[in-house]
């Protein structure tokens, strides 16, 4: 049985097994990750603490971190260190060493492989950050989380004791391709105000089974990052409410025949008083069904019909 006591052993493992495809997705080399590494052990920060002791990996907590940094590494011939803040969440502190890894392994492959096309430095920031939420969110299983709990970012995020904003980054990830589906992290920069609630996180994935079950919209009608809050908007009702609050239809067309849009904001308190985010979800109408065990759960305050906004 071979071992995998290097991460160079791992990525030459992963090159022999995918050869042939044009690159490996971060979904194909997260699945063979957790295959070798997890055997089924929960995925906590003990287990990882041990997965990267077996790769040759040293863990270092600091307690001050360069400015906008949750962490980096360093590796010196076959010394391995990878640090993190010491301060930061479970959840974060876990995610930060499976993206150093990937960042890792990105010069083995070329080790490994001459021929290997490297990504560039953007391109494999953002690879590094999907193989750390697939790692920790496998797609089938999550997808299915997805619909079970009825779309719910805040509910997901206490159920995998993750941020709300990775949860709702990797809810578009694994609905690519299936379903119509925006969401929306609105999160206050300072103070509970309403004019410091802005857009931090969003993502939208489309159906490509059924071209015709999507929504473009038109310019500025779904918030993108910076985006503050609209007011009338359903994300306001939420912050001034401290409550959910669901829109039944959103039509676009000017004679209001279209079936439209269903869409529920949703606030999330923490320890200081107040809506700290608003999780806003968006789908097609027809769709609308989906979100009934969400529903269920957050009991939204309901109002039928918008026009032209969310």
């Amino acid at each position: 049985m071979q071992s995998f006591s290097s991460l160079q052993v791992f990525c030459e493992h992963v090159l022999r097994k995918f050869e042939g495809q044009p690159r490996i997705s971060e979904e194909q080399l997260a699945a063979e990750f957790r295959a070798v590494y997890l055997k089924g052990y929960p995925l906590d920060l003990r287990t990882l603490r041990a997965v990267s002791a077996s790769c040759g990996i040293k863990l270092n907590g600091l307690e001050k971190m360069p400015a906008n940094m949750r962490g980096f590494h360093e590796v010196y011939g076959d010394r391995k260190n990878i640090y993190f803040k010491k301060g930061d969440t479970l959840s974060g502190i876990q995610n930060t060493i499976l993206h150093e890894m990937r960042e890792m392994m990105e010069s083995l492959f070329v080790d490994v492989n001459p021929n290997y096309k490297p990504l560039r430095t953007s391109a494999l920031h953002i690879a590094a950050n999907r193989f750390a939420s697939a790692v920790l969110l496998p797609e089938e299983s999550f997808r299915n989380k997805v619909y079970e709990t009825g779309f719910d970012v805040v509910n997901l995020a206490r159920i995998y004791s993750k941020s709300c904003s990775q949860v709702l980054l990797r809810m578009g990830e694994v609905l690519q391709g299936r379903l119509f589906f925006y969401a929306a992290l609105y999160e206050a920069s300072s103070s509970n105000s309403l004019r410091d609630f802005k857009v931090n996180y969003w993502t939208i994935s489309f159906n490509e089974e059924d071209l015709d079950a999507n929504f473009r919209g038109f310019p500025g009608f779904f918030p993108k990052k910076g985006y503050s809050v609209t007011p009338g908007s359903l994300v306001e009702m939420a912050i001034n409410k401290k409550k959910a609050h669901l829109v039944r239809q959103i039509t676009i067309l000017e004679d209001l025949t279209d079936h439209g849009l269903t869409a529920i904001a949703r606030p999330l308190f923490e320890a200081r008083p107040g809506v700290a985010r608003v999780a806003l979800v968006v789908m097609l109408n027809h769709d609308g069904h989906l979100l009934e065990p969400q529903i269920a759960k957050a009991r939204p305050s309901v109002l039928e019909h918008f026009h032209r906004h969310l």
